[in-house]
């Protein structure tokens, strides 16, 4: 038994080195997918679900999930990290692109910032150039699969460069904005940031 948890130990270790460059200081490696949000799983109703983009927008837009559905779909591989230590390598998620959704709104030359609303009064802040970053996607689908209720169907917004508490769950809604005001976790005590290569986990750390 204790060299069996040995070998295991050495496996994980030889893993981790090999990958160390995908890794963030202070997370560990897992094949799971912890299930982690502020209040319950929502019920999903086709017929009242939308998705808008407003604010310091030239075009307002409105989509019903109908319409949403109906959006070109792209496919982006890569990792994501959670502030609460673990990191799961090679994702693959389907969705639509944010940067088309926000280009058709027009964003004003004042907005630098974004709010992003999710289900359950859940927001978190995002700078704009960020968000538009090739890459983020508000995607239905995980390594082929739809993605389950509890991790955000039937859209998620899905950030690679940002720990995973800033990939909202169950988004509805982009406000562009001239103010970077925090979101829920953000008014909690986690970083405005929240770059992973950084470990900007918490606001105490900001400067």
């Amino acid at each position: 038994m204790a060299l069996d948890w040995l070998k295991r130990r050495k496996e994980r270790e030889s893993q981790r080195a090999a990958l160390a460059h995908r890794i963030p200081a202070g997370q560990e490696l897992t094949d799971k997918w912890p299930v982690l949000h502020y209040g319950d799983v929502p019920k999903f109703k086709p017929e009242a679900w939308d998705f808008s983009i407003s604010g310091l927008v030239a075009r307002p837009q409105r989509y019903t999930y109908e319409q949403f559905n109906a959006l070109p779909r792209v496919t982006e591989t890569y990792d994501i990290h959670c502030v609460t230590g673990w990191s799961k390598l090679d994702n693959t998620w389907e969705g639509v692109r944010v940067r088309d959704l926000v280009e058709a709104a027009g964003p004003l030359p004042t907005a630098t910032f974004v709010m992003v609303h999710g289900e359950n009064d859940y927001t978190t802040n995002v700078p704009l150039d960020l968000l538009l970053e090739e890459g983020s996607l508000i995607a239905n689908q995980h390594n082929g699969q739809d993605i389950e209720p509890a991790h955000g169907w039937p859209y998620r917004l899905v950030l690679p460069r940002l720990y995973f508490w800033k990939s909202a769950k169950w988004v509805r809604s982009f406000e562009l904005m001239d103010t970077n005001e925090r979101g829920f976790w953000e008014r909690y005590g986690y970083h405005n940031n929240g770059d992973p290569w950084k470990e900007e986990r918490y606001s105490w750390q900001e400067g």
